[in-house]
């Protein structure tokens, strides 16, 4: 299956070279570039892109409205990338529904590896990006539009437990471990929290396991 990808930054060298190293790849195809976040959103409106690759800071409508709108409006997963690593940028980009965020220093084969996960359903975050900052982001930003034991009230007992292990930050075969189950049932658990709950991805799992208290925010 090949990915389609848009490409949006101000800077025409940066998008340039995001997109060169993308379309090298055999199953990618850029079907799009922008220069700001409007346009990002008219691409998005015309290709329906499986990944879109927004850049922060953006004339006309910087990326974190772009995020929103696209993540509001599409299915297209949306990796966020900056030079800037500072916490706010992180928390509205994950708000936004942003399924990634990383630096744009990022290496040629760790952007590739980003496009690939967020293509199919999985979140990605820079190394920088740690529970303690989601724990910070719940503290911090709480929500009050959100109503989560509402929603919890559909998930099964192993589904509440596949919740928690998400937002402790566990990968498919920590959580199998954990719950001395399979992979294959841990991906059914996941998929089965993400539809319950009416979430994009993991970065949002994470987010629902603070918001809805099964994990308090500072602890471990």
């Amino acid at each position: 299956m090949t990915v389609s990808i848009v490409i949006a930054d101000d800077q025409e060298l940066v998008r340039s070279g995001f997109a060169m190293i993308l379309d090298s790849q055999p199953d990618f195809t850029v079907v799009a570039e922008a220069s700001d976040g409007a346009e990002a959103v008219a691409a998005v409106t015309e290709y329906a892109p499986d990944v879109v690759l927004l850049d922060i800071r953006m004339p006309r409508m910087d990326g974190i409205e772009a995020a929103r709108r696209i993540c509001a409006g599409s299915s297209s997963r949306v990796l966020m990338l900056t030079t800037f690593d500072q916490d706010d940028y992180v928390y509205d980009a994950l708000y936004a529904g942003a399924s990634g965020f990383l630096l744009k220093d990022v290496r040629r084969d760790d952007l590739v590896h980003a496009v690939r996960v967020v293509a199919v359903g999985e979140s990605l975050l820079a190394p920088t990006v740690t529970r303690r900052l989601i724990s910070d982001l719940v503290a911090r930003r709480p929500r009050s539009d959100v109503s989560p034991a509402t929603g919890l009230d559909a998930l099964t007992s192993r589904e509440k437990e596949t919740l928690v292990l998400l937002g402790r930050g566990l990968s498919n075969s920590e959580i199998a471990t954990a719950m001395v189950v399979s992979e294959h049932t841990v991906k059914t658990h996941v998929s089965n929290v993400l539809a319950k709950l009416g979430l994009r991805d993991r970065v949002q799992a994470v987010i629902a396991a603070y918001e809805s208290g099964l994990i308090v925010a500072g602890s471990s």
